[in-house]
């Protein structure tokens, strides 16, 4: 791992946040989902795991991650089976929400943020019909200003429209925006968009490590990114790359 430090202060005029892996550990219903899915096909369950190593694109992807029992399945263009789909977000619709909770300090970090007069928004790959209810049934819908699902634009992340989208929604530009994510799809669509990019080291990454991704600091919690931004006047951002 490398690291840098500057003292140049971030303009920072909104947040953009990840959702699954970033705010909520959304895993355990995604897990029931997969499962009763597998059961469906007469299909043995996976370890939950597995499971958490194979999310991070979408719901589509992580279907047919868990029919192949492999990462490598996403990189397949095809679609997962219909029946496969179609069981899963049927289960789904059931589970979503109701294991999930915000991660240490996501609550004190997003009410730092409220407090500082930044705007908000949740950019995720999920489904909008998942993202709206979960938000609502996990306390966090209150703090965002704009929220942008998978399937709102043509091209989700790592493509950077969705960020660049929420930015013209928040009369912000992406260079005074802070993206605040797990993976490495959250870094590369910051860092197109032009954002910056902090990363979390704790969420659903597909095996990689954060620590070596060129992100301008890597923050233990939310409340972490939020404590930062109101000391850059003062205190050196450590950058990790």
């Amino acid at each position: 791992m490398k690291q840098t430090a500057t003292t140049e202060s971030l303009a920072v005029g909104a947040v953009l946040c990840d959702l699954d892996g970033t705010l909520l550990d959304t895993v355990p219903d995604l897990y029931a989902a997969a499962c009763a899915m597998l059961n469906d096909l007469a299909r043995p369950a996976l370890p939950l795991e597995a499971i958490r190593s194979y999310v991070g694109r979408g719901i589509p992807n992580l279907v047919k991650r868990v029919l192949a029992g492999s990462l490598e399945a996403a990189d397949n263009a095809s679609a997962p089976p219909k029946e496969a789909l179609d069981s899963f977000r049927r289960h789904y619709a059931r589970e979503n929400g109701r294991n999930s909770k915000p991660y240490p300090g996501v609550i004190a970090g997003l009410d730092k943020l409220k407090a500082m007069g930044l705007p908000l928004a949740v950019i995720t790959n999920k489904a909008g019909a998942f993202t709206l209810p979960l938000l609502k049934m996990t306390g966090l819908a209150a703090y965002f200003d704009v929220v942008v699902s998978g399937d709102l634009l043509p091209k989700p992340k790592p493509d950077p429209m969705a960020l660049i989208w929420a930015c013209g929604r928040m009369g912000v530009s992406p260079a005074d925006t802070l993206m605040i994510g797990d993976s490495v799809h959250d870094f590369r669509a910051g860092r197109a968009a032009g954002c910056h990019v902090f990363l979390v080291p704790y969420g659903y990454n597909e095996g990689l490590d954060v620590h070596d991704l060129e992100c301008d600091a890597i923050v233990s919690t939310v409340a972490e990114a939020a404590q930062r931004l109101r000391n850059l006047i003062t205190a050196p951002l450590i950058s990790c790359a």
